[in-house]
């Protein structure tokens, strides 16, 4: 039989029996169930949040199998949130869990954060316009965001606080002139140290013209971990939580932790020049 105290008893000791409690109290919304948004449903699962809003539109192929945490041979076709829904279920019965398997809009973005305590981003990269109407949206409502992008080996976190910098004083996608630009302004103020590029051996896996870019499981799994700590921080009041205009990225592969700033988000000098030189690159 399941008992939730000693499921989630080995929290104890990061947690206290307190914490633990007000965690399984706590609404998570996740807006994509693939592949960071998969590993935040399981982590969060396992660290004993009681309630979720998960969204999804898309169904499991095989080429999600390197990295999604629903992607087996037995899920290939089914509904990405019908899959997360029952793999939460499995880590915890008790869970509540409220599905909207046709993605998130104008039509019911309220209805998918309505009670929500923290929203952890879990969109694809290129859903630029589902992203901005949930980012608006929790600016407007004062629910903090986390997100945790998978780059390379690594993963790069940004966290948006009621009352901080919002994500348009941070990104700034007011003047760009398309949307590839506003793709460019989105990575490199998710990760202004652009550590990844170095090591990316193969340049035409990345193609935003396709709307498709490489990636590894390492970093989905870094990303589950990174924005847990956030959601457990911010859930439980304690711990330092760096909000936009900082963030923080950590890549394995190059050994190396950067804390970022950017006081003028990407308006400031040398966001500007990163800017120029990336759509040279990206769109050459």
């Amino acid at each position: 039989m399941f008992d939730y105290n000693s499921a989630f008893s080995r929290n104890i000791g990061w947690v206290t029996k307190e914490e633990q409690q007000v965690l399984r109290g706590k609404r998570v919304a996740t807006a994509g169930a693939g592949g960071v948004g998969s590993e935040h449903i399981v982590t969060l699962a396992r660290l004993g949040i009681g309630k979720f809003n998960i969204s999804d539109f898309d169904e499991y192929e095989v080429h999600n199998f390197n990295r999604q945490a629903g992607a087996f041979m037995s899920t290939i076709n089914r509904p990405k949130v019908e899959v997360m829904e029952e793999i939460a279920s499995d880590i915890n019965p008790e869970l509540e869990i409220k599905s909207f398997p046709e993605g998130i809009n104008e039509s019911n973005v309220d209805e998918f954060l309505a009670d929500v305590d923290i929203y952890v981003d879990s969109l694809d990269f290129f859903a630029l316009q589902a992203r901005k109407l949930v980012y608006r949206k929790c600016y407007e409502k004062k629910i903090p965001l986390v997100t945790a992008a998978p780059l390379g080996m690594g993963t790069a976190l940004l966290c948006f606080m009621p009352g901080k910098m919002n994500y348009e004083e941070y990104f700034r996608f007011e003047n760009c002139k398309n949307e590839e630009e506003q793709y460019i302004k989105f990575l490199i103020g998710l990760a202004p140290s652009l550590a990844q590029n170095s090591y990316l051996v193969d340049k035409t896996a990345a193609d935003f013209a396709a709307r498709k870019g490489p990636s590894t499981p390492m970093a989905v799994k870094m990303c589950g971990g990174a924005a847990g700590t956030y959601v457990l921080k911010i859930l439980l009041n304690r711990g330092p939580i760096l909000a936009a205009p900082w963030g923080i990225q950590f890549d394995a592969y190059k050994n190396v932790v950067k804390k970022t700033y950017l006081p003028f988000g990407n308006n400031g000098l040398l966001q500007r020049i990163k800017f120029q030189i990336a759509k040279k690159l990206v769109l050459k």
